[in-house]
């Protein structure tokens, strides 16, 4: 299999037995693809760059495109939402990678949907505590609950876990719990692997992760949230309330070699909804 993840992925990310890990940073744009009038006849490399939420659909995607198209490699650069996004703007990857929105200052830039993904909260599995109302997770993030007796747990000082500034699912998380600028963590972490392992270690903790990679992890559970779960039907209905896009971000001034806009094409289709499905997300396209 050509598919290759690069950059260093922290402890306790999920990652595939297919997937290589090499070097770090944005790299270079990927190689002009040459293609003819059979899709089969695309050659070339594909880079993208960003977020690590996003790393089993892009792998997923990856690997079936390529099993159609032997002559394309596709490289993926675990680096987080907002450096993707500098890389598609700077035109130094093919495809940026962002599980987040554009802000408005983030111009010259496409969003293509090609999947939601729910935030899940995350406790110990030893957690007493099985459901909090929105505005009880704001609370908590921001210091107003600081014990778990508060909400029906443990006496437990509560410890707050998240991802660094920059990060996506961070971005998503407080722009939904309206916690951006007054959210306190105790730990500050580089990716979604690292925030579930460090939750699962600790009695007292809380978190949030993307729910495609919660799934299956022991040591920790998902709280459901006003009483709805994260699960793809909530998600998709729009009654689990923390809830983010899976974005492709391309530039707008950069036109996409054959394969890379064949990739595109193929992600946002019909063809690719049980791909995502599989790696943990909720498909757009019908």
């Amino acid at each position: 299999m050509k598919f290759k993840t690069l950059g260093k992925i922290a402890a306790g990310a999920a990652a595939s037995a297919l997937l290589v890990f090499s070097l770090a940073g944005c790299g270079s744009s990927a190689s002009s693809a040459s293609a003819s009038d059979s899709a089969s006849a695309l050659s070339g490399s594909i880079s993208t760059n960003g977020s690590t939420s996003m790393e089993k659909v892009i792998g997923s995607l990856s690997e079936a495109f390529m099993a159609d198209n032997k002559g394309v490699t596709i490289t993926y650069d675990a680096t987080g939402s907002g450096t993707g996004i500098e890389c598609a703007k700077n035109k130094t990857t093919d495809v940026g990678l962002a599980s987040r929105d554009l802000k408005d200052s983030e111009t010259g830039l496409k969003s293509i949907t090609v999947g939601l993904d729910g935030i899940a909260v995350i406790v110990n599995a030893d957690s007493q505590v099985s459901d909090l109302s929105l505005a009880q997770v704001t609370d908590i993030f921001t210091g107003k609950i600081t014990n778990w007796s508060e909400v029906g747990g443990a006496d437990l000082e509560i410890s707050c876990i998240g991802r660094e500034s920059g990060s996506g699912t961070r971005d998503g998380f407080e722009s939904i719990t309206k916690t951006a600028d007054s959210c306190k963590l105790d730990q500050e972490l580089t990716s979604t692997g690292a925030v579930i392992t460090a939750v699962s270690s600790s009695k007292n903790a809380i978190g949030y992760a993307s729910l495609s990679s919660v799934e299956g992890k022991n040591g920790v559970k998902a709280l459901t949230i006003g009483g709805v779960a994260c699960s793809e039907a909530t998600v998709l209905d729009g009654t689990y309330a923390i809830q983010r896009p899976f974005n492709f971000i391309i530039s707008e001034s950069a036109q996409l070699s054959p394969a890379a806009q064949a990739f595109v094409d193929f992600a946002t289709s019909a063809k690719a909804a049980d791909l995502i499905r599989e790696a943990g997300a909720v498909p757009v396209a019908k």
